[in-house]
């Protein structure tokens, strides 16, 4: 039997231990929310309100009528204290609507669909996009965009993707042992878009607990769980696809061409709330820990709280933190403040100490190879990393940089302490420029 797996990759300590039997927490939203327009890939949105103006939980804030595009919501009634230009999480200032919470929570109405038979694919397709739903896993893609494929692309798989394979993330891994109904409503939802596909949720063998439950919920169904070999980056679609399909997505295509669709565990719940129930993204679960967090745990937040917000409800810290990274340790994004909001793809904030941020200090490459080993997408990143730095854009270019995920496995394995993914991040975005 073919192993569940793919290519390379590498083996990390996982520090999942610290939050992964802890169940998710509600966190009170705080007096303001900041809500930045920059929450999703795509075109930007359009301000609809402005200060003074009261809204509902649930109501629209920004919206914009292009194609690749998803609306923001309130998560909390309340008045629109101001609309200006606030820090992101990104580490650069936004367009933000900050909205004083009136604690009183009222909605709008939602509008329940409990009949997906009543609904034809037009529908589902419009409320999944008016629900405001993006890839929760960190990407922030529009989730009706990549429900949406061209006629001619048949899709045969739906993958829910329950690998949550970076170290310290355990929010999706809650998900799947406190919501497992909701996972599956939400599957169920897309299996109504793609009727001839088969659907799968693949989980990492580190969570029992969760396979089991997922077994559970789906037991007298064709909806398979599968169980994946523990390995980094698990998650990614390229390599999740090839475990669990052994299907290899060629340079420059995307799952829809080998007729698959990888969907994040909480982003399926964010669909089956959008559809069935009417509720648009307002909050998200959110893994905090590393080591300079008191209380680490899983939080269910509200879109728009700041992250001192959530840290204080972790117990807060006792000193200035060596390093902020929204997401985890290996893709996610280093911060330089506490004081920006969650956004949708806040899948976790991790706080590490001043002794744990030190990088390494470069040194030559050694011409080891071990970067080659490690990589899944089987590129060679010391020459990505050399190409790169001398601005040699047409050979970094024939050797498929942007086919890289840009997972860090190379910089991890490299005993070099070469910024290999920095550098190769760099040159992607020169040869989008150029292109």
């Amino acid at each position: 039997m073919r192993k569940l797996t793919f290519k390379h990759g590498i083996h990390p300590r996982d520090h999942k231990s610290y939050t992964n039997a802890i169940p998710i927490r509600m966190v009170e939203p705080p007096e303001l929310l900041y809500f930045p327009v920059q929450q999703h890939i795509g075109a930007p949105l359009d301000i609809l309100v402005k200060p003074g103006d009261k809204v509902l939980k649930g109501q629209k804030l920004a919206d914009s009528t292009a194609p690749v595009s998803v609306p923001l919501h309130s998560s909390v009634s309340g008045t629109v204290k101001d609309v200006g230009m606030y820090m992101h999480a990104s580490g650069v200032k936004v367009p933000t609507v900050v909205v004083e919470n009136d604690g009183q929570d009222t909605c709008v109405e939602f509008i329940e669909h409990d009949d997906l038979d009543a609904l034809s694919k037009e529908d589902i397709i419009k409320l999944i996009r008016e629900g405001g739903v993006v890839g929760m896993g960190g990407a922030g893609f529009p989730t009706h965009i990549k429900l949406s494929p061209p006629p001619e692309k048949e899709i045969r798989h739906i993958i829910i993707n329950g690998s949550e394979c970076e170290p310290y993330l355990t929010s999706d891994h809650r998900v799947m042992v406190e919501e497992p109904g909701m996972i599956i409503e939400g599957l169920h939802v897309i299996r109504k878009l793609f009727p001839q596909a088969d659907a799968y949720v693949a989980i990492e063998a580190n969570k029992p607990d969760a396979i089991e439950t997922m077994k559970a919920e789906v037991e007298g169904t064709d909806i398979g769980v599968l169980t994946m070999q523990t390995k980094y980056p698990q998650g990614a679609e390229k390599q999740l696809i090839y475990a669990v399909t052994g299907k290899e997505i060629p340079s420059g295509s995307l799952p829809m061409d080998v007729g698959c669709i990888v969907i994040n565990i909480d982003t399926a719940t964010a669909i089956a709330r959008a559809v069935k129930q009417g509720i648009p993204l307002c909050r998200r679960i959110v893994t905090v820990s590393g080591t300079m967090v008191s209380k680490p745990g899983n939080f269910s937040v509200r879109i728009g709280t700041p992250f001192s917000t959530v840290i204080e409800a972790a117990g807060g810290i006792g000193a200035v933190p060596g390093k902020i990274i929204m997401g985890g340790p290996m893709m996610g994004v280093a911060g330089h403040s506490l004081d920006v909001p969650v956004v949708k793809a806040t899948s976790s904030i991790l706080l590490f100490d001043q002794e744990e941020a030190k990088a390494g200090e470069e040194s030559p490459c050694i011409r080891c190879g071990r970067c080659m080993s490690a990589c899944p997408i089987q590129l060679r990143p010391l020459y990505l990393n050399a190409y790169a730095l001398k601005g040699d854009w047409e050979q970094c270019q024939k050797e498929n940089m942007m086919d890289c995920i840009e997972c860090g496995c190379c910089s991890y394995v490299c005993p070099a302490k070469r910024h290999l993914v920095q550098s190769i991040r760099v040159g992607k975005q020169q040869l989008a420029k150029r292109k």
